[in-house]
């Protein structure tokens, strides 16, 4: 038997395009009367950037643009739900109460998607995903990596190219 889908994990990158996978979630939110969690993960710099950072950037302003950061994504997810929710759900404003919570952490992004689908006991993932040149072909590099670990089903929605009709230019 088929679990049902009760809660839907949607991890974003903010990109221009995310509101194309965004669709999707609502689109099972609809279809299985499900909560959404909405995780964007501000990625871990690579240890050769955090040396140079280290070099010219005190402790402290490191963890004030770290904390500057984490807002941003916060305030540009909230403005593009509602931007989503206005367009999208017009005739259905009752969908937009079935966005349970908005997480942004900091991490690298395939951990921290599987971490927080099994915290917060979502029964699916929902991610878009970029065609990044021959060396990611079809997927990109995050979107392979929860795919091989996730034991919760996957939907890994294709990104268009170029602009959509909700792509947003707010970076």
């Amino acid at each position: 038997m088929i679990p049902d889908i009760k809660k839907i994990l949607y991890a974003t990158d903010l990109s221009q395009n995310s509101a194309h996978a965004f669709r999707y979630a609502i689109y099972f939110s609809k279809k299985f009367d499900a909560e959404v969690i909405i995780l964007h993960v501000v990625a871990e710099i690579s240890e050769d950037a955090r040396i140079v950072l280290e070099a010219y950037i005190d402790e402290e302003r490191r963890k004030e643009f770290a904390a500057k950061k984490e807002v941003q994504a916060i305030e540009r997810i909230n403005k593009r739900l509602k931007i989503f929710c206005d367009k999208e759900l017009a005739d259905d404003p009752k969908r937009a109460k079935k966005i349970a919570s908005i997480e942004v952490c900091k991490g690298y992004p395939e951990e921290e998607i599987l971490k927080k689908a099994d915290k917060f006991n979502c029964d699916a993932i929902i991610m878009g995903t970029h065609e990044k040149g021959m060396t990611h072909t079809f997927l990109g590099s995050v979107a392979k990596r929860v795919l091989r670990r996730s034991r919760k089903p996957l939907f890994i929605i294709p990104l268009p190219k170029g602009e959509t009709d909700i792509s947003f230019h707010d970076k």
